[in-house]
């Protein structure tokens, strides 16, 4: 298998197994038997679900910056930063439109007009301002911009972002210091000469985070700087992993690669299948749920979307913004 090939499919792997995780998460969010350590914190604090959003950020980054770069050469500037335009533009109006049938059905338990395809597209237009500049410049940028976004959040914004699903408009400006970070490390891994330093600075972002918590709070909620640094450690640590693993065994993990390479596409349909689950209005069906029954309807959603990510892997059929 050649580096090329592993490397891509590493990230397609790591992106697959983060919607793998946002599928079940936003599942067991609801029944009153998942325990709370799988559900994501109510405010300050931090638990395995709260991983999972920055991962799929981090999978972002981690290709940003290359297919910016090889759209540039293949098409030229002006056209490679429209396409980047329409692409988070269109997942800024698939989450609203999203939110808005979640909230009219009924699925949504707290209603919202916010969600994190909105966060990912306002993320993706505000590192798309740095994206040429070089990496460490921007991973210092990023910096700065969590630095800004911590400050008027304990000044000004902390109503408007507590009161809002993955820190509404406001916390959108931090979702974009993570992802503007990430870019930084994507290349940095995409860099083969200096790629042994990608866990070194994944580790060193994850203390930096640990040792800001002891001065800001850990908050997924509030999309705190100490949260930021810490989720973004652990993932971009995570993906390495996956890295490591396919490097030493020279093979992939071949459903969570389907999920990878259709991620948005999956995404949309658990919606529409977690619709489905949540219908029925009586309580022994979803809130009130058994753990026997729980596990069963989870199994069912995963099976579901992992046949349409074979099929449509099988048809070589890859749609992405």
């Amino acid at each position: 298998m050649s580096e090329t090939k592993q490397r891509l499919e590493s990230i397609d792997a790591f992106r697959g197994f983060s919607i793998l995780l946002m599928v079940l998460a936003d599942y067991l969010a609801g029944p009153a038997v998942v325990p709370a350590w799988l559900k994501h914190s109510s405010d300050v604090g931090f638990t395995v679900i709260d991983v999972i959003a920055p991962m799929f950020i981090t999978a972002i980054g981690l290709t940003f910056g290359l297919a910016f770069r090889a759209r540039i050469a293949r098409d030229g500037r002006r056209r490679a930063v429209e396409h980047v335009l329409v692409r988070n533009l269109a997942l800024i109006g698939l989450g609203a439109l999203f939110t808005t049938l979640g909230n009219i059905s009924g699925a949504e338990v707290d209603p919202s007009n916010w969600g994190l395809l909105q966060a990912i597209g306002v993320a993706g237009l505000i590192s798309l301002v740095f994206i040429g500049i070089p990496a460490r410049l921007r991973w210092c940028v990023g910096l700065v911009l969590l630095a800004i976004y911590q400050v008027l959040l304990g000044n000004f914004w902390l109503s408007r972002v507590i009161s809002s699903t993955h820190g509404g408009l406001e916390g959108a400006f931090s979702w974009g210091a993570m992802l503007i970070m990430a870019t930084a490390l994507g290349d940095l891994f995409h860099d083969v000469r200096n790629r042994h330093w990608f866990p070194a600075a994944s580790a060193g972002m994850l203390v930096t985070g640990l040792l800001l918590a002891l001065v800001i709070p850990v908050s997924k909620h509030s999309v705190s700087a100490s949260y930021v640094l810490l989720s973004l450690g652990i993932s971009t640590l995570v993906f390495w992993g996956f890295h490591l693993i396919e490097g030493r065994f020279g093979k992939t993990i071949p459903i969570l690669v389907k999920w990878g390479r259709n991620s948005l596409i999956l995404y949309v349909l658990h919606g529409g299948l977690l619709g489905i689950v949540t219908l029925p209005q009586a309580l022994w069906w979803y809130e009130q749920a058994p753990a026997w029954l729980v596990v069963l309807q989870a199994v069912f959603m995963v099976g579901v979307l992992s046949w349409v990510g074979w099929y449509l892997d099988r048809k070589r059929f890859y749609f992405s913004l």
